[in-house]
């Protein structure tokens, strides 16, 4: 092969440039050198995250940050499969998602030789959780593979997807790559939308819920609401839009008054929300709140029809909006929205309980810290106070693990992607001691990248949250007390800023206050530690 000609790895990265990519995160191995060969002239910016899982989550965080796909380049078997977690996270929370591995020369699949990295079939594996998984069998075959790969990006719902290239192809003479597919925009259906506007123009009582699928509907979900004078309820992707205003509920659909506010109207527009039980019914209890009559607007036509609605719509949530807002009358009658909106925050705010409200204060304290930051957390108290109630001020700037797929160590390289994805904003990542010990050595990645994140540890010495969990149903907490490891000499090892402050709003405003605005630093909360009860 001469100089002017392309390998199929040289060709893939020149299509993930064509497709408006700008960086990948990866871990190089023996069976991704191909993939690689490319990547250094390319302009493409590389990020090399400490294990796989911390390349996806990085990836996911990256395009929750940015709304573009993140891309994770993994070697064969292991790289795969260690990926698989976070694609697992990002297919429950649709984020868009490309993972790009190497696989075994064609003629070895499924004959169980022992080859290095080998899976019995690892593209069966991929295609059981990402949206579509192509196989490159030949280098004829790259240009539609990309197609198939990044159209769930552009129409439907978003989530991973993924490519792999064997050994022996990797390394080809590519062919030719063709222009991208443009995706075209799922068009709004007019009689729909007319139909939509004369029910919502008839309610006394309205509410509108977002999901994340309509974290970008920016301005215009508020004239909206304001036009409709209907209260805003928000699930926990959707925090961030309509920030202190007087018809926004910040708070879990779970809870009681929340769901009072639902069941009271006479109609519900949700949009882009799936109705998982997560955020729905994260207490179990079997029941999601009953409504009189619902319309739902989402963009993917499964999705609608996984819950009885007395209309559906197919399209893409913000754009509706903006399309329902120029349908409505200008102004109606007002129907007391801020008024019963104002009743339920206080509600809803009163049922939380008095740890969850302080664990509140804290993150509004930390919000007010750092204006317009983003928010990254995993499973750990306050993310869990915040998803039941926070009133958010960016919005997409408050994301976490803690719902959909629930995969701890999600928050430190989450965070990274995030950071990357946003230059110039300050991003608060938020992990209990136990989640950070899963994902701890992807704090040198920011390191490296001299990302401006402060990793908020809460620290109370155990899973709290599971061990509260165990006590409710009289099972004996076991294996819920991981000691966990010196957080100022881990700081120091990682040769960043280190400073510890009591569960106090005052004390953690301080220490974000002051904390460095360039690179990253650590912020240890000393909480109370859970003591199960005695016999």
């Amino acid at each position: 092969m001469n100089q002017s000609q392309k390998t199929v790895g040289e060709a893939l990265v020149e299509g993930l440039k064509a497709r408006d990519v700008a960086c990948v995160f990866g871990i190089p191995g023996v069976h991704t050198v191909e993939l690689y060969r490319g990547l250094a002239a390319s302009g493409l910016r590389h990020v090399t995250p400490r294990h796989e899982q911390g390349a996806g989550f990085m990836a996911d965080g990256y395009a929750r940050a940015s709304g573009k796909p993140g891309v994770a380049f993994v070697i064969t078997g292991p790289g795969l499969t260690n990926t698989l977690t976070p694609m697992a996270q990002a297919r429950a929370d649709s984020v868009p998602m490309l993972v790009i591995s190497g696989v075994n020369a064609q003629a070895s699949l499924g004959k169980g030789l022992g080859h290095l990295h080998e899976l019995p079939d690892q593209h069966g594996l991929a295609k059981s959780v990402a949206l579509t998984s192509q196989h490159v069998a030949k280098p004829e075959e790259l240009n539609e593979a990309l197609n198939k790969v990044f159209e769930p990006f552009g129409k439907g719902r978003p989530g991973p997807t993924h490519i792999q290239v064997p050994l022996d192809v990797a390394g080809a003479e590519a062919t030719e790559l063709r222009a991208p597919q443009q995706s075209a925009m799922q068009e709004i259906d007019t009689q729909q939308l007319q139909l939509v506007a004369q029910k919502m123009a008839n309610a006394k009582r309205p509410v509108i819920l977002v999901g994340g699928g309509a974290k970008r509907a920016g301005q215009a979900l508020d004239t909206l609401a304001e036009v409709l004078d209907a209260p805003v309820v928000q699930t926990a992707n959707a925090r961030g839009l309509m920030h202190q205003h007087p018809l926004v509920v910040p708070a879990s659909p779970s809870l009681t008054a929340v769901r009072q506010l639902i069941e009271d109207a006479d109609v519900v527009l949700a949009l882009g929300t799936e109705f998982g039980p997560t955020d729905y019914d994260m207490y179990a209890s079997g029941v999601m709140p009953q409504m009189q009559a619902l319309i739902r607007v989402d963009l993917c036509d499964r999705q609608l029809h996984r819950h009885a609605a007395e209309q559906r719509v197919q399209a893409e949530a913000g754009a509706f909006v903006q399309a329902l807002v120029q349908a409505l009358p200008a102004t109606r009658p007002a129907q007391g929205g801020a008024e019963r909106a104002a009743h339920t925050r206080a509600a809803a705010q009163k049922e939380i309980g008095a740890d969850y409200r302080a664990q509140l204060a804290i993150l509004e304290a930390m919000r007010d810290a750092v204006p317009g930051s983003l928010m990254v957390g995993d499973s750990t108290q306050p993310i869990y106070a915040g998803n039941l109630y926070y009133d958010h001020d960016r919005a997409g700037g408050w994301f976490n693990a803690a719902t959909g797929y629930g995969a701890l160590g999600y928050g430190i390289p989450a965070a990274i992607g995030a950071s990357i994805a946003a230059p110039g904003s300050r991003v608060i990542c938020i992990v209990g001691d136990g989640g950070a010990q899963f994902s701890l050595p992807e704090v040198m990645t920011a390191v490296d990248e001299e990302l401006p994140i402060t990793f908020v540890i809460w620290n109370n010495r155990g899973y709290r949250e599971i061990a509260t969990s165990m006590e409710a149903v009289d099972v004996a907490v076991v294996g819920c007390d991981p000691t966990p490891p010196d957080f100022a000499a881990t700081a120091r090892s990682f040769g960043i800023p280190y400073v510890t402050v009591e569960d106090t709003p005052d004390a953690v405003a301080a220490a974000l206050e002051t904390a460095p605005s360039q690179g990253p630093n650590f912020v240890e909360i000393t909480a109370p530690v859970f003591a199960p009860t005695k016999d």
